[in-house]
């Protein structure tokens, strides 16, 4: 880590100076003092990383977060969004919290039960200083189309609030993840920005189905579709694959959750349409990138449940670049020690007793010995190849 104020200059003059080509990410640990606690600290973090820079006045801000499932207690506190917010409206902006609505059955699957959960889970307007907006609407239906022209994706399905949005923020709570390896600010913007739709987009490569058992013939889902695909028969619903598109609206608009989608997508396919996704969300308009390091547990905040941390709190950090935001986080995780009784070191146990040692070509990759499915690295290379950002990063901390 560089510390950039010994060298008698501000952070931009310091960027200029070293001219090779590396993004810089900064970073604080969780070490506080009697004059400055965690809240100061992040506030600290992101003016001297250029937040102030980007011009808030009259603009809608975008605050990108994961409002935590119910019984999952390793989210984000919604006084880390508050300092955010309180910036941007010093800066004249209106800032907002938003996110989408969930492709699976759990408490945020719609609006009302996503707005009761954010609210239970303490991110109230007087909590954080601004309102709650769902992204995707009601239904997760609400979705702008966003040409994107990638190697998976043509046409990202984001929520609408999410676009209409002047300036995005995201707002990253970096923790393992049992598909994608770990949740970080790719993943909260490109899977957690995606509509119900879009999610599917991502997860799947088929079409959705119906669970005959929970379908009722309430005939909501042909009312919704637009190329007919669906019909009623003997009050249960039935999808013509042949018509179907894979549009998604279905699996929205089910009060019964029959309509599923097939999550049939690899690993590093699903890697790679969410660093496409994050490029459809992020081009053409001002985005700036927090992540931190704490609680981090070996599987997504999607749970309703948050199992015991594979790691030590490490700090927090920010940049203008999500790639190398990510890249940094992963690798400040990497150096730490793996804590007992984790899932992380009951893996690292078994794999010394399978093969003698976890000195493979995976070295000392937290990530991958918590979920050895998963290639987090797929999805740092797509970015890097289609231009969503760099790996090479300077880490200086502040």
């Amino acid at each position: 880590m560089v510390n950039y104020k010994k060298y008698g200059m501000n952070l931009y003059e310091y960027r200029r100076s070293l001219g090779n080509g590396k993004i810089k990410s900064l970073f604080t640990s969780f070490k506080t003092s009697f004059t400055e606690n965690l809240m100061q600290k992040l506030a600290r973090l992101v003016k001297t990383a250029g937040i102030e820079t980007i011009d808030f006045q009259d603009h809608y801000a975008a605050i990108k977060i994961h409002f935590g499932e119910y019984g999952n207690l390793a989210f984000l506190r919604p006084n880390y969004a508050k300092v955010i917010a309180d910036i941007v409206k010093e800066q004249g902006g209106k800032p907002f919290l938003t996110d989408c609505n969930t492709l699976y059955v759990g408490s945020r699957k719609n609006a009302v039960d996503h707005l009761e959960t954010a609210y239970m889970n303490g991110f109230t307007p007087y909590a954080t200083g601004c309102p709650v907006i769902i992204a995707d609407g009601l239904k997760g239906t609400d979705e702008a189309l966003v040409p994107v022209d990638g190697e998976y994706i043509k046409e990202a399905k984001v929520g609408r609030a999410l676009m209409d949005a002047d300036i995005l923020i995201s707002l990253t709570h970096f923790k393992g993840h049992e598909a994608t390896g770990f949740g970080g600010a790719i993943k909260n913007i490109g899977m957690g920005g995606g509509s119900r739709a879009g999610k599917m987009d991502q997860h799947s490569a088929g079409k959705p189905y119906v669970r005959r058992r929970l379908c009722v013939g309430c005939g909501m889902c042909t009312r919704v579709c637009a190329h007919s695909a669906i019909t009623i028969d003997e009050r249960k619903a039935e999808i013509d694959h042949e018509k179907c598109v894979g549009c998604g609206r279905c699996v929205g608009v089910c009060p019964k959750d029959a309509v599923t989608p097939e999550f049939s997508e690899s690993n590093d396919i699903l890697n790679c349409k969410m660093a496409e996704y994050t490029l459809a969300i992020c081009k053409d308009r001002p985005c700036f990138h927090i992540s931190l390091i704490c609680d981090v547990s070996p599987n997504c905040d999607c749970h309703a449940e948050n199992d015991r941390p594979i790691i030590p709190n490490v700090g927090m950090l920010a940049s203008f670049d999500p790639v190398a935001l990510d890249m940094a986080c992963a690798d400040l995780c990497n150096q730490q020690p793996v804590l007992s009784n984790s899932v992380l070191a009951e893996n690292m146990e078994q794999h010394k007793h399978e093969h003698g040692d976890c000195d493979c070509e995976h070295g000392h990759d937290h990530f991958y010995f918590t979920h050895p499915d998963t290639n987090w690295r797929s999805c740092i290379e797509h970015a890097v190849k289609i231009g969503l950002g760099t790996d090479q990063y300077e880490l200086i901390e502040v």
